[in-house]
């Protein structure tokens, strides 16, 4: 008899109730906080394990705070895997089979370093042999074409502009047609930095998304910021669903996040912002200069978050 109990002890309940849960959770959701996860992301995380575990057997001689580590960690890959996997090189050649040239529009609100970002891509392709045109539809900021024809002087790429207070869907549409011409494989359209809600340029921005159909929408946000970066993409994405003129409106395909050299464990805002949008990390910027732009390492983030 005594025998019997001990075993029992040892080996669990049978069952995992949420009671037997709930600490090593709460435990888990203060450590995603602390990484910069936002609260109400770390909450959902939480549930959804809690769920996935509720009813089952634990294995003899685990502990329960390994058991639900696992259970995050399996969740946390599965959120940060892309789940339509953007093979920006292969779809590039795909275009080029199709005489057609890749589109790429960065957005962003003001100051996040979107042309900077958006050179380190120019010459992120450039190492891979693809040939690239910038477009200059930031109409709206002085200085902000001067500071693209930069980055494409130092490139020595070609770049598309027409001046300011130009409608930026017209420009990118004639930048569009002028890379056909010419054979660019790839177009970079810059557009104006904008606060999430400031109605006139997202409507603007929603027009240029609409008219020229780009291959991909590319956001680029601060890995800094945290929920910031989160409320921004959110809003970001309603906006363009609210003011697009169609019924099946385009959002946000992928992020691409800067500053990440800076926030050491930090790294919270990468996941905060693939759970609340769907769209994948695909680039992150690390350091001033062309070359620092990289892969996001999902193994690498998730055993962060998890340390």
């Amino acid at each position: 008899m005594f025998s019997h109990i001990l075993v029992c002890s040892i080996a669990g309940k049978a069952n995992l109730e949420k009671s037997d849960l709930e600490p090593a959770l709460k435990a888990l959701k203060d450590r995603l906080m602390t990484k910069n996860v936002a609260e109400e992301i770390a909450e959902k995380l939480c549930e959804s394990v809690a769920a996935s575990l509720e009813g089952k057997k634990l294995a003899s001689f685990t502990r329960i705070s390994s058991t639900v580590q696992a259970a995050m960690e399996e969740a946390l890959v599965r959120i940060l895997t892309p789940r339509r996997s953007i093979d920006i090189l292969r779809d590039v050649h795909a275009a080029k089979e199709q005489r057609k040239p890749y589109v790429v529009v960065f957005v962003g609100v003001n100051g996040v370093g979107k042309s900077t970002n958006l050179a380190k891509v120019a010459y992120w392709l450039l190492q891979h042999n693809v040939s690239v045109m910038m477009a200059a539809c930031d109409t709206f900021r002085s200085g902000a074409v001067e500071q693209l024809r930069t980055h494409a002087r130092r490139l020595q790429i070609p770049i598309f502009e027409k001046g300011y207070e130009k409608d930026p869907a017209i420009v990118a549409k004639e930048a569009i047609q002028e890379a056909s011409r010419n054979g660019s494989d790839v177009v970079l359209v810059d557009t104006a930095g904008r606060m999430q809600d400031n109605e006139p340029l997202m409507r603007a921005l929603s027009k240029l998304i609409y008219l020229n159909n780009p291959d991909l929408v590319l956001f680029v946000g601060e890995a800094l910021v945290g929920n910031d970066a989160v409320d921004q993409l959110s809003k970001f994405n309603q906006k363009l669903a609210d003011l697009s003129a169609s019924a099946n409106p385009r959002l946000i395909d992928g992020i691409l996040l800067t500053k990440f050299d800076t926030i050491d464990d930090k790294v919270g805002a990468a996941l905060s912002m693939v759970y609340i949008s769907g769209a994948p990390v695909m680039f992150v910027g690390c350091g001033q200069s062309y070359t620092d732009l990289k892969k996001l390492n999902v193994k690498s983030i998730v055993k962060t978050l998890l340390k």
